[in-house]
């Protein structure tokens, strides 16, 4: 089978990180509590930062948010490592910048994820993702964001939403944790 991966807050866990180096670099303690609660992709509201310093801070920051111990979901690494054991191919498709594209896919592989370079999909727009998941006739995709998932409804490829806070509003097939992977494939 093909099955095919958006990689921040499906695979790891970027925005909790950034959450605590916005903390660190604010010097603030925002409570984790606080973070659960957040139902906005973007963090910035929760240390009272308007949208454009948001988004300015994020963006200075997106080489330390991305490259440094960011932390894979758990069981994420193993439960892809096992997909290529047992013979299937796996696909990566994420939307980070394209300047970040080689950087991403050699982190993703020195975390140990299984990359094939030429199964890895980098700095794409939404419609270029799911032009993407279309072209490639992917059997499963995942992914945290509604936008991209809800426009894949008509096709055979089957979706799954990974839980997050700010995607509580979507009924779709959801995965909260990668040890449920199994029990999905034999669905």
């Amino acid at each position: 089978m093909k099955f095919g991966f958006d990689i921040d807050d499906t695979l790891i866990n970027l925005r909790e990180h950034a959450f605590h180096l916005y903390n660190k670099k604010l010097n603030q303690n925002i409570g984790i509590e606080v973070f659960r609660s957040i139902n906005t992709v973007e963090i910035h509201e929760a240390f009272g930062l308007e949208k454009e310093v948001g988004n300015a801070m994020w963006v200075s920051l997106m080489e330390e948010i991305y490259f440094t111990d960011c932390p894979a979901f758990e069981g994420a690494i193993e439960t892809l490592q096992q997909l290529i054991k047992d013979g299937h191919e796996i696909f990566y498709i994420t939307s980070r910048p394209k300047k970040y594209c080689t950087q991403t896919r050699e982190w993703m592989k020195a975390q140990g994820f299984p990359v094939q370079d030429h199964h890895f999909y980098c700095g794409m727009q939404d419609d270029e993702k799911i032009a993407t998941i279309k072209e490639l006739e992917l059997d499963f995709y995942f992914d945290d964001k509604p936008a991209v998932l809800e426009t894949l409804l008509e096709v055979a490829t089957k979706v799954y939403i990974m839980d997050q806070s700010y995607n509580q509003h979507v009924d779709l097939p959801r995965m909260k944790q990668w040890s449920e992977l199994e029990k999905i494939i034999i669905k």
